[in-house]
């Protein structure tokens, strides 16, 4: 029986019936249609009301970190991260380059040059060492600036992004970011529910990105969010993000450029219903990792990705290794060819012609990784009686 055969068979065992299954789908039930239904009735379904400021606060109680702010998407979050940061244009961002394309849009938003870093198998995010290594090479300091000697840019900030819901080694890339004077940002948009060390993602970087799009483990439709430890960041993220209107009884000012990045409260509505929801699905999306991990425990020549030492990982996607790239294409082809919606990686970014100018250094673990690596069907309630998810 061909590699192939095999894990199809093996999916086949743990999914439902019903065909096409997708790579992770929303789930909804009474609970958000009563929330979305009240915010209708109140009139306040824009960016004001009283759902923002209780999403922003159930966020805010469940992660730990003090300050939340809604956004709309959270591309919109990371590109309010970075103005808030201070990096302005010219200065370089490391990030790695095995990431969704929205980790580094906001970068050149900014003004910015994404600068593409290498990961590892056991995190899938930065490796510490190799960018200790390559910083070192390549940087010096000038005051409180570091520069690429390069290319003579600053570099200015650090963005670890937290891979399809594991942890990366974030404790030893902040030491890193301070030993070279860069402004931490983590990008967890797919990490909602990740802890390392009994702290949940976020809680190391200066500021830190969240994104409940269709596809993550709560959606409010899109939406984003911004964490931080900092109440004059808050302040600040918040202002810009209102369009940087000053408060006013009736008249209408503004004191800097800002952006209509604040979340609606009709998302929001529909964020708390589903931030309600986050630990039983946290629970059923830990049960399907395990089902998956039993079940290719017994084929010799794949690997499925498991969290982390120190970790309890959300699993937003779950990953399984093959031996090489014609048989990973050989899998995507047949999957789809039955209705399984799997997946590879992201093309590494340094790929793309946008960026094909873009620093970067070597990348044979990205490199690896993409060839490798094919995501799984991730919904939670895939191994539940009461699949196919309900959707309003």
């Amino acid at each position: 029986m061909t590699l192939t055969k095999s894990i199809l068979n093996i999916l086949h065992e743990i999914l439902p019936a019903q065909r096409p299954i997708g790579l992770h789908e929303p789930g909804f039930g009474d609970a958000e249609k009563a929330l979305v239904t009240d915010c209708l009735e109140s009139g306040w379904v824009s960016s004001v009301g009283q759902y923002v400021d209780r999403f922003e606060q159930s966020l805010s109680t469940y992660t730990g970190i003090p300050h939340a702010i809604a956004t709309i998407n959270g591309t919109a979050a990371l590109h309010t991260c970075l103005i808030v940061a201070g990096v302005n244009t010219g200065d370089e961002v490391l990030l790695p380059a095995l990431t969704f394309i929205g980790s580094a849009n906001p970068v050149v938003y900014s003004g910015a040059v994404p600068h593409f870093v290498d990961c590892e198998a056991e995190t899938l995010g930065i490796n510490p060492q190799r960018l200790h290594d390559y910083l070192t090479d390549i940087t010096e300091q000038r005051g409180n600036t570091c520069y690429n000697r390069n290319t003579g840019r600053p570099v200015r900030a650090l963005i670890v992004v937290h891979i399809l819901g594991h942890p990366a080694r974030i404790a030893e890339l902040a030491k890193i970011a301070a030993r070279f004077q860069l402004v931490l940002i983590e990008d967890a948009a797919e990490s909602l529910g990740s802890w390392r060390d009994d702290h949940h993602t976020g809680s190391w970087g200066q500021l830190t990105a969240l994104s409940f799009n269709g596809n993550k483990i709560i959606t409010c439709g899109g939406g984003g969010a911004i964490l931080t430890h900092d109440p004059e960041l808050a302040r600040r993220a918040k202002h810009l993000t209102t369009t940087a209107k000053q408060s006013h009884t009736w008249a209408i000012g503004h004191d800097a450029v800002g952006y209509n990045y604040r979340l609606p409260n009709l998302n929001a509505a529909l964020g708390c219903a589903q931030m309600e929801q986050l630990p039983q699905r946290l629970a059923q999306k830990r049960q399907l990792a395990k089902d998956y991990a039993n079940a290719f425990a017994t084929l010799d020549n794949v690997q499925f990705q498991k969290e982390p030492a120190n970790c309890r990982s959300n699993y937003w996607l779950n990953l399984l290794l093959l031996p090489d790239r014609e048989q990973r294409d050989q899998l995507l082809h047949a999957a789809h060819t039955e209705g399984l919606l799997l997946r590879p990686f992201w093309t590494p970014l340094h790929q793309l012609p946008v960026f094909k100018n873009s620093p970067h250094m070597n990348l044979p673990q990205t490199k690896a990784l993409f060839s490798h690596g094919v995501c799984l069907p991730s919904s939670a309630n895939l191994r539940q009686p009461d699949y196919p998810i309900n959707k309003i």
